[in-house]
């Protein structure tokens, strides 16, 4: 059977990631080996971009300009927040038919996989052939069906790293510290402040994800309980931790403010952080608290990318086009781990994937305040090494004063 001709299209979609390029260019490169592929377009901000007509010819890039971009965190094509509902995907469609496309390749995370799979649909209902393939990203890494996500790897040894440096700060100058991470529904993000950690008496002390019911006044009593042991308390806790009936705690605590999609507005202002110290404040005798906000920091920060996640972000963008191309088919690229750590491509349903969350399980989850080692163990080939920290070791000079 004849392999069928026409172009490609490439957008990306949802929070920009340091590795996210890698993926664009994986596409972009492999595409440029099939003669089936006559031309590759890339749309600016994603679906948006699609509607607009907003493209551009990537197949006029050069090589050396690819590479470059590969290194360069965030989208650069730029991206987009819009949901694609049937209708909005209609519009799409009747682009995609007027320029004649016929592989369509779109890089994001659960929304994005929702758009492939309703354009996929459309597609078939009046028999037009053309291949939808998601390329999986988000630092958040709870897409369904794959181990870990690209974006993930970097995001996570960026909070590593991060909290890290803050557990050497709150050890010169103690007090409580909390650092509030991405994580709306998922926690592995936050988990990964663990990797932090070195001495036994390193921050950081409590981790807080979604997966795990957030009590207000437990809360308070294990701070006041690591307070108490170390003189000192290092915090990381997931914007999007809820009580027991589900609510975010930043609603409880604040009241609700919602986004453009309807969303609770969990930490974008800092006040999840402010409202958790202020708790603090007037619960216990703590006076030295702080919080930071890690924010977008975390999603595309310059010089701190994971190397397995480059690698693997480039191979999901050459593995969609093979799939699409050698095989003809549809669907979303996953990642799987085999042995001690490397990993193999497949291709998932796109209704298998689509508008679906994966969160924590539960073996990776130590109480309601830590996780444990088969975490750790999961996520540090994601990471890949970390810097150097290390303390004196010298013997204490006895007191002659008394």
């Amino acid at each position: 059977m004849a392999k069928m001709s026409g172009k490609a299209l490439v957008a990306q979609g949802g929070g920009p990631t340091a590795v996210i390029n890698q993926s664009l260019v994986g596409v972009v490169l492999e595409a440029r080996k099939f003669p089936e592929i006559t031309k590759i377009y890339g749309a600016k901000h994603g679906v948006r971009g699609i509607i607009n007509e907003d493209f551009i010819d990537l197949t006029q890039a050069t090589t050396h300009n690819l590479e470059q971009v590969a290194l360069t965190p965030a989208s650069a094509l730029g991206s987009t927040r819009d949901k694609p509902d049937e209708e909005f995907c209609k519009k799409m469609f009747k682009v995609l038919l007027a320029h004649e496309i016929r592989y369509f390749f779109y890089i994001g995370g659960n929304d994005s996989s929702d758009t492939c799979r309703i354009v996929n649909q459309q597609a078939k209902a009046v028999g037009y052939d053309i291949r939808c393939i998601h390329v999986p990203k988000t630092i958040d890494n709870d897409l369904v069906g794959t181990d870990h996500c690209p974006g993930f790897g970097s995001a996570a040894k960026f909070v590593a790293q991060a909290f890290a440096g803050v557990n050497l700060d709150n050890r010169a100058l103690p007090g409580v510290y909390i650092g509030v991470v991405m994580g709306r529904h998922a926690g592995f993000l936050t988990a990964a402040s663990i990797l932090g950690k070195k001495f036994s008496d390193d921050g950081p002390h409590l981790i807080y994800v979604p997966e795990r019911v957030f009590d207000t006044e437990k809360f308070v009593k294990d701070v006041q309980t690591v307070y108490d042991k170390y003189g000192r308390c290092v915090i990381a806790v997931s914007e999007g931790v809820s009580d027991k009936d589900h609510k975010p705690i930043i609603a409880s605590l604040k009241g609700e403010e919602k986004d453009a999609h309807g969303n609770v507005q969990l930490s974008g202002t800092g006040a999840l952080g402010d409202l958790l110290s202020d708790l603090i404040k007037a619960k216990t005798k703590i006076k030295r608290v702080r919080s930071d906000t890690l924010g977008y920091l975390q999603r595309s920060f310059l010089g701190c990318i994971s190397e397995t996640d480059a690698n693997e972000a480039r191979e999901v963008g050459e593995k969609a086009v093979q799939f699409s191309v050698w095989h003809s088919v549809d669907g979303s690229v996953s990642i799987k781990r085999v042995g001690d750590y490397a990993v193999e491509y497949e291709l998932l349903k796109l209704e298998d994937v689509a508008a679906k969350t994966k969160i924590m399980p539960a073996e990776f989850l130590q109480g309601d305040n830590m996780v444990t080692s088969a975490f750790c163990n999961y996520v540090r080939p994601l990471v890949g090494e970390l810097p150097i920290m290390d303390r004196i070791a010298a013997p204490v000079v006895h007191k002659i004063m008394g």
